[in-house]
Order: C-alpha cells, then sequence, then structure tokens
C-alpha cells in the first residue's frame, strides 16, 4: 500500500483509493463527508446523497454542534460528540479520513479533523485535495449509502486547545499567545462584508491576518511544509510559542491548525466562538475596523 501520511495529518487520494480496495471502509477504517456551506449556496447533505466516496458516511458539522448555544458551531459537550460519532460507527481505534467537496479542495474537513483531534482521537486524516480533485482523478463515486454498527466512542476534551470569550479578552493586555485571525484580508480589515447578516467586519485588537487559503494550492491541495513555514515566518508567527487561531466561527481557523500541526506544533488553540461570539460580546473599543467608515 502507498505511505499512509503525506504528512502528519494528510492522506492522498491514491492511499485512500487503495486503502477501500483492500479492507474496505468499516470500523478500522471510517471515511466521512463534511461538506457544507455557509450562507447555504449549496446543500452538502443533498451532494452527499447524490455522489460520495464508496463507503463514506455524513458527517454534519451542523448537526454535532452544542445546540443550546447562541453562537454558530460550538463544539458540542463530550458525551454528544462521543454518542454522534459512534452512531458513524467509530471507534477509539477507527482510523478517520475526513474530506469535503468544496471548490477550494479543503474547507470544512479540517473543522472535523480538529474536532477529533480535541476529543481525543489521533487517527484522523483529511483528504488532501479534498473530494474535487478526487473526481479530477477518475476514482469511484456512489451514491448508496452503507449501513454501519454503532460503535462505542469514547471522548476527552482537551480544554487547553479551546479558547473561550474571556481567554480571548484577557489576552489583550496579558499577550500570553499569538493571536492569528484566518479571514480574508478585507474582512479582517473591514472594507468588505461578513457572510450572512448581523454581523461586520473586523477584528479583535492585538491579532494579526493570516488568510487560510494562502495554505492551498490553486488545485486545492496542502502547500509543502516549506511553504508553510514560510506563511508563519513572514507573519512574525513565532511557532515555539503559545498560538491560538480564529475566523468567523471557529471553522476556517483549524485550516492553520492543521498547518501548524503539519509542522510539529500540537498546542494550537481555536477561539471557538470566534469573531461571531466576540461580535456580539465585545465592547465597541474592542473591535477594530474600518466598516464604521464606509
Amino acid at each position: 500500500m502507498a505511505q499512509q501520511l503525506l504528512s502528519r495529518a494528510l492522506v492522498s487520494a491514491s492511499w485512500l483509493s487503495a486503502a477501500l480496495k483492500e479492507s474496505q471502509a468499516g470500523a478500522a477504517l471510517r471515511v466521512l463527508d463534511a461538506s457544507f456551506y455557509f450562507p447555504a449556496i449549496r446543500n452538502g447533505r443533498k451532494e452527499y446523497a447524490e455522489q460520495h466516496i464508496p463507503g463514506a458516511l455524513y458527517f454534519d458539522i451542523d448537526e454535532c454542534k452544542d445546540k443550546s448555544s447562541p453562537y454558530e458551531v460550538m463544539l458540542p459537550s463530550e458525551d454528544d460528540f462521543a454518542k454522534y460519532v459512534g452512531k458513524l460507527g467509530i471507534n477509539n481505534d477507527s482510523h478517520v479520513v475526513v474530506y469535503d467537496a468544496d471548490q477550494l479542495g479543503m474547507y470544512y474537513a479540517p473543522r472535523a479533523w480538529w474536532m477529533f483531534k480535541v476529543f481525543g482521537h489521533h487517527k484522523v486524516s483529511v483528504l488532501d485535495g479534498g473530494f474535487r480533485n478526487w473526481l479530477k482523478q477518475g476514482l469511484p463515486v456512489t451514491s448508496e449509502v452503507p449501513q454501519v454498527k454503532p460503535e462505542t466512542f469514547k471522548a476527552v476534551l482537551n480544554s487547553s486547545r479551546v479558547k473561550n470569550y474571556e481567554d480571548i479578552l484577557r489576552n489583550i493586555d496579558s499577550k500570553e499567545f499569538q493571536l492569528v485571525d484566518s479571514r480574508s484580508e478585507g474582512r479582517f480589515q473591514g472594507t468588505e462584508p461578513e457572510p450572512g447578516e448581523g454581523v461586520d467586519p473586523g477584528h479583535i485588537p492585538g491579532s494579526s491576518n493570516l488568510p487560510f487559503t494562502s495554505f492551498l494550492t490553486e488545485e486545492g491541495y496542502e502547500k509543502s511544509p516549506e511553504e508553510i513555514r514560510n506563511l508563519f515566518q513572514l507573519k512574525g508567527i513565532d511557532l515555539d510559542k503559545p498560538l491560538t487561531i480564529t475566523c468567523r466561527r471557529g471553522v476556517t481557523a483549524c485550516q492553520l491548525v492543521m498547518a501548524s500541526y503539519i509542522l510539529g506544533k500540537e498546542d494550537t488553540a481555536v477561539f471557538d466562538g470566534s469573531w461571531f461570539e466576540w461580535f456580539d460580546r465585545a465592547q465597541p473599543e474592542h473591535k477594530i475596523s474600518q466598516w464604521k467608515n464606509k
């Protein structure tokens, strides 16, 4: 079989294709389609039903979340995550491979990858290049939804990898960690709108901006470790020091967590509520934006 890991977090389409031929999807190898779109210009679940990688199940990020929270896709509890993934036939020994069908190659899959990581599951990978490149390579697809046997999964949250509003507020003065925003420069600066309604663009004081798209090639693959390291260095981000990533709602932030993980940094945290929660709760002086001048 081809080399399992392209990096510390990625598997190739050729590896996954060979693994599926050799073992078939099952509890030992569970493939998940985490396609989800916001705003809802596409329907990830509907597209999954139409075609997906053979053996794959649908991982609904908008379902596997804290439904009591007023914020967008906050982490669920340990019990809720364990029950959700257990129903997908995943146990603590499963190798989980996540992909999505976004045109960028990898958009929501790193969020699902991070969720497994933060709940203590280490055998999880993202399909490099995503479904876009799976199709481009002419690899098989199906509309058949596999029937799976529920498994027992034990989730243990690593709370040091999750930052809350109070952590970020305190950090403005204490500067305990570097804070990096993965949204586009326009949304960060406040020169272009945030998607959806009720949230203006802007950023948290003291944060720097490194768009997640910087880490992807035009073809939708992750850039090389050397290129990734250079991107962090050019922004003055020290990977030897504490690092937290924010974005709109804790999704594209996970791209930067994955990128730093590829370089060997395993302690990068995510501000789970991200800008959506910050905009709702922070004082006006703690929301830096050019939007009000437009």
